[in-house]
C-alpha cells in the first residue's frame, strides 16, 4: 500500500507541476528540452555506484527543486520558477512511474522497489 501512495503522490506532484507551468503560461519548449536533464545525473555511476547515487539522489530530491521554485518565486525570476517547475515535474514523473531514489549497492535498487 505504501508503495501505491508513492506513485499516486509522484502523480501529485507531477499534475500541479504541469498546471502551475501552464498557468504561469512559460514555454513548453523549454519543458520538453529540460524535461530529463536531472537524469544527467546518471553519469556519477560510471565513478562508481556510491557517488552515482548520491549524485543522483541529489537531483532527483524534492528538497532542491523546491528551494530553486521559492528562489524563482522570491527573486521574482520567471526563468528560475520555470526551472524549478520542470524539476519538480521530472521527480513526481519518475516516482509515478516507480523510479525511486537510488542506493549505494546498484542503480536498479531504489527505496521504491528493484528496477
Amino acid at each position: 500500500m505504501n508503495k501505491i501512495f508513492l506513485h499516486l503522490e509522484g502523480f501529485a506532484v507531477l499534475s500541479i507541476s504541469l498546471y502551475l507551468y501552464g498557468f504561469n503560461q512559460f514555454s513548453w519548449i523549454l519543458f520538453f528540452v529540460l524535461l530529463f536533464s536531472p537524469d544527467l545525473s546518471m553519469l556519477g555511476y560510471l565513478y562508481n555506484n556510491k557517488i552515482g547515487a548520491i549524485i543522483y539522489n541529489l537531483f532527483h530530491t524534492y528538497f532542491i527543486a523546491i528551494l530553486v521554485i521559492i528562489c524563482g518565486l522570491l527573486l521574482n525570476n520567471q526563468v528560475v520558477l520555470a526551472i524549478g517547475l520542470i524539476w519538480s515535474a521530472h521527480i513526481g514523473m519518475d516516482r509515478m512511474i516507480g523510479y525511486g531514489l537510488k542506493y549505494p549497492t546498484a542503480f536498479k535498487d531504489t527505496h521504491l522497489s528493484r528496477v
